[in-house]
């Protein structure tokens, strides 16, 4: 009798073994494929906003360039055509934003839409 019940002792640990390993590997899955995903899609998304945020701040930074630098140029007219550096200006802006406009709508997310 003895050895029976050191028999049922096994097999409940064993049991209780197997039922803690199948919820450490049901935890660790669910980790794998949940939470892994999200965090690399938030990563992607804070270089992503970095860059644009970047990429913004260095398109303003030349416009401001470009509207000085046009600024001394028509300094000569002595403020009778002195629009004509922001009109400039906010026509390169309008074709820089059309330009960006275009790549969005026709980048990488149209050509995997058509696939």
């Amino acid at each position: 009798m003895e050895k029976s019940s050191w028999r049922k002792f096994l097999r409940g640990a064993s049991l209780q073994k197997d039922i803690e390993d199948i919820k450490e590997l049901a935890v660790r899955y669910i980790k794998e494929e949940t939470v892994k995903p999200v965090k690399d899609l938030g990563r992607y998304m804070l270089f992503g906003a970095i860059g644009s945020l970047f990429v913004g701040v260095g398109t303003a930074l030349l416009l401001f360039g470009l509207l000085r630098f046009l600024q001394n140029q028509f300094k000569v007219l002595n403020g009778t055509l002195s629009w004509i550096p922001y009109l400039i200006v906010a026509v390169v802006s309008g074709c820089v934003l059309a330009l960006t406009a275009w790549r969005i709508s026709n980048g990488v997310a149209k050509r995997r839409l058509e696939k």
